[in-house]
């Protein structure tokens, strides 16, 4: 299991880890929604000699719900090929590779595309799709944005994909957060010794591998429709990734053969549940299952580990909380069912009763125009997190605030939010480059000539 990202606690499958998923309506083209699954995480820019890439045996899927069951009506499907230009070389690239077909870029990428609608057969909308190389430096990928640019693949069925490397847009305090939930910039709460300082975002300098697609709404909802009243059931969208791997493999020297049916050794739909919520004795099971199985995984919900934690971390600062015994109904609305109508003035996301951990994206809220708040609805911005999420969302802060208390009040009036909550933030502004304003909206990845690995 990488440090930060949900994933197999025990596989230990980096390229099947599924890191994060983002689901948003397209803010350049809003008939559309992008989703973005992300692998790979963690990558040092400094590469060599074999760079990162996806997995060639792994089946890499997109699902949406759209009818509220927790079952998927629509999956994305991606599979990966690694081809080799020249065997009798250890390089990557023997020269500035200048095009996605440069004869110089040696070890490359394709993949292909298919989508399976209800319980038909899986549709190829897209074959030898080229990925870009990694971003090695400035000799061997001197125009990178470039070919990045030609990696963008517009298919006839109407989708928009994009698989390779990119700019990690996560963003954490990683260091702090997982020494006994440590923020540095609130040590006047903060009485477990340790030194104050500002907050350091580690991932500021590496990469990630995404898959990113963007699907014309129409081909997303139940009846083919562009729904614009937020308050329809037919608006809301259940989005998750997932990564499965053959059933059986067989190891024969330097060779491994598989075979068998696809096993699922991953997925992911709200960032954080697999990390803050669900136990490490039962994240093998939990990666392993469907949204439609996470009645079992309720109990994780309904009593948060890290809320019981928090008053005892920083004694005295949530004395509400530690009194609070009750299921956090705001907690499964927001993680497991999605928001009902009236609750959040202008916005619902419900799905259903059936507990399931889904991204849910109303797509009838526009993008907002102007500012977007990264704390989404918390701060106001019905077009972020838990609406979806948006790859620049300070999801951190948001699930920090959510398990702190700051959501009770929407399910339960009489409580009274700890005036501790309000210091809770990540702290951390990510820079400019970490995202751009076109698909595939994160950021070109850190080449490995200038950015060194410490």
């Amino acid at each position: 299991m990488s440090s930060h990202r949900e994933g197999p606690a025990i596989s230990q499958d980096p390229v099947a880890d599924n890191a994060d998923t983002y689901a948003f309506v397209s803010p350049d083209d809003p008939t559309t929604v992008t989703i973005i699954t992300n692998y790979v995480p963690l990558q040092g820019p400094p590469g060599g000699p074999n760079f990162f890439e996806f997995g060639d045996d792994v089946l890499y899927s997109i699902y949406v719900d759209n009818d509220g069951d927790a079952l998927p009506e629509i999956e994305y499907q991606f599979r990966f090929r690694t081809t080799l230009q020249n065997e009798d070389t250890f390089l990557y690239n023997t020269g500035p590779i200048g095009s996605l077909t440069d004869p110089n870029w040696n070890k490359r990428q394709l993949y292909s595309v298919s989508v399976v609608r209800g319980k038909g057969r899986a549709a190829v909308l897209g074959t030898d799709l080229a990925c870009p190389p990694c971003n090695i430096g400035p000799r061997s990928t001197p125009d990178y944005d470039d070919l990045a640019a030609a990696a963008v693949h517009h298919l006839p069925s109407g989708e928009t994909v994009f698989a390779g490397q990119r700019n990690d847009g996560f963003f954490v305090d990683l260091g702090a957060i997982f020494d006994l939930g440590d923020i540095r910039e609130i040590q006047n709460l903060h009485l477990i010794p340790s030194p104050a300082g500002t907050s350091v975002d580690p991932l500021k300098t590496m990469n990630i591998h995404a898959i990113a697609i963007k699907v014309p709404i129409r081909l997303l909802t139940r009846d083919g429709s562009v729904p614009s009243d937020p308050a329809g059931a037919k608006a809301v969208l259940g989005i998750w990734g997932g990564a499965s791997r053959r059933k059986v493999q067989i190891r024969d020297g330097y060779s491994t053969q598989s075979s068998g049916p696809w096993v699922q050794v991953s997925r992911l739909g709200n960032p954080l549940f697999n990390e803050v919520i669900v136990p490490v004795g039962d994240k093998d099971r939990w990666n392993a299952v469907d949204p439609i199985d996470d009645v079992g995984f309720e109990k994780y919900v309904n009593q948060p580990e890290l809320a019981k934690l928090l008053p005892v971390l920083y004694p005295g600062a949530f004395p509400n909380l530690a009194a609070y015994t009750a299921n956090r109904a705001d907690l499964h609305a927001i993680l497991l069912t999605g928001i009902p109508g009236g609750i959040v003035p202008g916005f619902q996301n419900f799905t259903g009763p059936k507990p399931a951990d889904m991204l849910r994206l109303n797509v009838a809220i526009p993008p907002t125009a102007a500012s977007p708040n990264a704390l989404g609805v918390v701060g106001g911005d019905l077009a972020g997190y838990p609406n979806g999420r948006r790859v620049f969302d300070d999801v951190v802060s948001i699930e920090l605030k959510a398990v702190a208390g700051a959501t009770i009040p929407l399910v339960d009036p009489s409580y009274t939010v700890d005036g501790a909550v309000g210091a809770v933030s990540s702290y951390l502004t990510p820079g400019s480059d970490r995202y751009q304003a076109a698909f595939p909206y994160l950021g070109t990845p850190h080449d490995g000539f200038d950015t060194p690995s410490s």
